[in-house]
């Protein structure tokens, strides 16, 4: 089980990089620009009240007392369960590669993604 070390949620919260002021107006419009997102005026004002309900549940978060809180990466108890790798037979390149529209050398030929 892997075991991570992190803050207290309180110290975390008081963080000078997430410190933040909560009057502040979140610009919604930025974002999504900057998300590539097109968004209609209904959604920005929907999302800038979203926001700023979060910012006002992080403020009451940054009141709990966590000093004596024992840190935890998950509470289920749940580990993972491992297996041994098995090697099987698989398809041949040839059966892999049969019913694509486009090959090339014996591998799937695909559209560039990259400029």
């Amino acid at each position: 089980m892997i075991h991570w070390k992190t803050k207290p949620v309180s110290q975390l919260l008081s963080d000078s990089a997430l410190s933040y002021n909560i009057s502040m107006k979140i610009d919604v419009p930025r974002v999504a620009k900057l998300a590539n997102l097109p968004l209609k005026q209904e959604e920005k004002e929907k999302f800038e009240k979203q926001l700023s309900e979060i910012l006002t549940y992080v403020e009451k978060l940054k009141k709990v007392d966590t000093k004596n809180v024992e840190i935890t990466s998950q509470v289920t108890g749940l580990e993972n369960i491992k297996r041994e790798d098995k090697v099987i037979p698989s398809l041949s390149q040839e059966e892999a590669t049969s019913q694509t529209k486009s090959q090339q050398n014996g591998l799937f030929k695909v559209k560039a993604i990259l400029e």
